[in-house]
């Protein structure tokens, strides 16, 4: 799970709550008002996702301080749901999001662009869509995997009737429908290029290898980070959280997480260090 933030206003609202399933893919989108605190997130997912799926045995998210808090911490504990955090620096940890996050964000800016105060009414037709689309990993849409069919998607014959504010509101969610259909899925075609063409092999890391950490997402105490070291170590690897997470052993002034994503790290081909600026 995750926020799209900083929104500009629409119906009150400037935040959009987006929820995956690993499994079946089917996302969520909710309009909020703000970040939410821990116990407002709770009473939201309640609402919002228990309601249709239950407790999940696990959850991904970054280390917003909604996810890290100590309430969230137990809230989750107690209803038997496992938390897993992003690397720090990483958000592709949480991959499955964030490419849902980026498809979403594409498909509003080119659909609102001219009024950009009317997203929050878009959501419920973007996340029709996204749910009813063929996902390439499984080769079914998130509806079908879930309930083994897929619903009814928007047709209109153009005909009209009777009544010219129906003729009129049929009229205007059929070219909603249209569009959202089309640049989602236009949106996601992108995103899987994209990812594609960067993705490349990473070394395979065990407990106790020295590797150098990329300073891309570290502040530097240096006149010109242009000019400053872009590797500094090397660190030790003292555990492995999975096949793209480490835990690094870092000098006791770090002020920043130790679990890295293996894109953020080289292996030491010697020992000799690099001073921290």
């Amino acid at each position: 799970m995750d926020f799209i933030v900083e929104l500009p206003p629409s119906q009150g609202k400037t935040v959009i709550w987006v929820v995956v399933d690993r499994f079946s893919k089917m996302a969520h989108f909710m309009s909020l008002p703000q970040l939410p605190s821990a116990k407002v997130l709770a009473d939201l997912f309640i609402t919002h996702i228990f309601k249709f799926h239950g407790f999940p045995e696990n959850i991904i998210s970054d280390r917003g301080v909604q996810f890290v808090s100590k309430f969230w911490r137990a809230f989750c504990s107690l209803v038997g749901t496992e938390l897993s955090f992003s690397s720090a620096y990483h958000p592709q940890t949480n991959g499955q999001t964030e490419r849902v996050n980026q498809s979403l964000e594409q498909y509003l800016r080119c659909y609102v662009s001219d009024n950009q105060s009317t997203w929050s009414e878009l959501l419920p037709w973007a996340e029709f869509a996204y749910n009813n689309a063929t996902h390439p990993s499984s080769g079914r849409s998130p509806f079908f995997v879930v309930y083994g069919l897929h619903p009814k998607a928007f047709s209109f014959s153009g005909s009209n009737s009777p009544v010219p504010s129906a003729n009129s509101s049929v009229l205007k969610c059929s070219e909603i429908w249209s569009s959202v259909h089309d640049s989602l899925s236009a949106a996601s075609l992108a995103q899987k290029k994209a990812a594609d063409k960067s993705r490349r092999e990473a070394p395979q890391y065990k407990v106790g290898d020295l590797v150098w950490l990329s300073t891309k997402n570290i502040k530097l105490k240096v006149p010109s980070p242009k000019l400053g070291p872009r590797f500094i170590g090397p660190y030790p690897i003292i555990a492995i959280i999975n096949s793209s997470s480490v835990r690094l052993q870092l000098p006791p002034n770090f002020k920043i997480t130790n679990t890295f994503h293996v894109s953020l790290l080289k292996p030491a081909s010697n020992t000799r260090g690099m001073p921290v600026p």
